[in-house]
Order: C-alpha cells, then sequence, then structure tokens
C-alpha cells in the first residue's frame, strides 16, 4: 500500500470489479483520521452506491499502516464550539448509519489500529474481516473524552460488559480477541486477508442480489421490534421475497439439480 498520499489525490479511492466495490480510505499519513471532509467524501460514495443497482457488495479498506485512527483530534481542537461538534458528530452518525442502509453488505478489511469512531466504523459495517497484526480500541477515555458515538455501534456488536469495559479503559484488544467478542466476523493471517475477504465477498455474490437486498434491510428493521412485531414483519417479507423471479428460479434449479440463474435488481 501507498504510505503517502498526494495533495490533490481523493480522500476516498473506488474501484469496482465485477459488482465488487471497494472504497479506500485516503489519507495514510493522518492514519485515515476521520476529517469533516473524509467524512463527506465517504458519504458521497455510500449515497451513489445505494442506487446502483449492479452493487453486489462494498468491502471497505485503507491505504497506509491504519485502517482507521478515528476523528481527526487536530480539527476537533481547532474549533471548540459546541454547535460545531454537535454538527460533527451528527455528520460522523448519518455515515454509519447509511452503512447500514446500503442495500448491499459491507465487509470492513481492516488492518492495523481501528480506533475511536474508526473501531465505530468497523462496527457499523455488516461484516468484518481483519489481519491478525490488527487492533482495536475506543481510547477517547484517554484523553477525557468518552466515546459516546462509537459505543452505539460498538454495543450492538459486543456484550454490554465487554462493551463498556474497553470504552471506560480505552484498552487495546487484538483481532483475535475481537473475532471472540463479535466486533469482527474472522481474525487472520495478514497475508491471508485479501483471500479470505474475497472468499467472503464472492460467498455473498454467488446468492440473488434479490435476496440479499431483502436480508439486509430485514436484518436490521426488525432487531428494533418486539418478538411478536418481528415475526409479523418477517413473514411479510419473506412472503414478498418468495414472489421475486429469483425466488422462483432458485427453487426450480434446487429440484431440477441445476445452477441458478439470477436477476439484476430493478
Amino acid at each position: 500500500m501507498n504510505t503517502e498520499t498526494h495533495i490533490d489525490a481523493p480522500l476516498v479511492l473506488r474501484s469496482n470489479a465485477g459488482g465488487l466495490v471497494t472504497l479506500r480510505l485516503n489519507r495514510p499519513q493522518q492514519f485515515n483520521a476521520l476529517s469533516e471532509a473524509m467524512l463527506a467524501a465517504l458519504q458521497a460514495q455510500f449515497d451513489a452506491l445505494a442506487d446502483d443497482p449492479d452493487v453486489r457488495c462494498v468491502v471497505l479498506a485503507a491505504e497506509g499502516r491504519a485502517f482507521c485512527a478515528g476523528h481527526d483530534l487536530h480539527e476537533m481542537q481547532a474549533t471548540r464550539e459546541l454547535d460545531y461538534y454537535k454538527q460533527l458528530f451528527a455528520q460522523c452518525s448519518c455515515v454509519m448509519r447509511t452503512i447500514q442502509e446500503l442495500p448491499v453488505p459491507v465487509i470492513a478489511r481492516v488492518h492495523g489500529i481501528a480506533t475511536a469512531a474508526g473501531c465505530q466504523l468497523v462496527a457499523s459495517c455488516d461484516l468484518a474481516i481483519a489481519g491478525e497484526s490488527a487492533r482495536f480500541a475506543v481510547s477517547g477515555i484517554n484523553v477525557g473524552l468518552f466515546c459516546a458515538t462509537p459505543a452505539v455501534a460498538l454495543s450492538r456488536n459486543v456484550s454490554a460488559k465487554r462493551a463498556f469495559e474497553i470504552l471506560v479503559t480505552g484498552r487495546f484488544i487484538d483481532a483475535a480477541t475481537a473475532a471472540d467478542w463479535g466486533l469482527v466476523n474472522q481474525a487472520v493471517a495478514d497475508d491471508a486477508l485479501d483471500d479470505q475477504l474475497a472468499l467472503l465477498a464472492q460467498s455473498i455474490m454467488d446468492k440473488s442480489p434479490t435476496a440479499v437486498r431483502y436480508g439486509k434491510q430485514m436484518f436490521y428493521r426488525q432487531r428494533q421490534m418486539a418478538l411478536a412485531e418481528a415475526y409479523t414483519y418477517a413473514g411479510e417479507v419473506m412472503a414478498k421475497n418468495m414472489m421475486e423471479e429469483d425466488a422462483g428460479e432458485g427453487v426450480s434449479a434446487f429440484l431440477e439439480k441445476r445452477p441458478p440463474q439470477w436477476q439484476r435488481p430493478q
């Protein structure tokens, strides 16, 4: 990976390979800190992806030695105004929500450190694979700032006691611990990271894109519902999914022992 960024280089690099879109944070000298401009660039990319029916899966990666070191503290310190901080954290929260509102899965490819809002970014992705040398922390407490917005995403990934422990101590956890706690799906050897990521992405892209889109939206909505309401909603979604051409094709292909031919989402 490049360790330096040209002054006019995009803050987020985008590539596309057959429906697999990779977004790379591109502030390597600043450990990909989430400046206001970086957040705006991410938001623009995610907004564009939401309306693209050819996108099947998204990988969120980073240039340089770190995944993301969180908010840009130099930028934050330069404007000590309440309204500015409210706007900044609202902007960041919007990016995190947008990831889960995208119709396709987003996989975090984590190397180096993922701290504070960078750890929040990992927790906000649908899936995550980390290299064994990756480290995670919500370390704002070390500078007198409780990582409140990262706590929202973190506490929806790991148990309450584990989340609160690292929020109030600021201590780092390694990739194996992050996998054991549920913050990431897998911790793999650094030199196997891209291969494992490709396998996971391909396993998603082999499935019906229509069913995956139904599934992601349903998964997050039902988590906010009471049990009975969730089952009612899930039944409605599954019934609608069954009426889609892909479901008919998939069942027929299974019965006929042949590969299915999926449709492009409309």
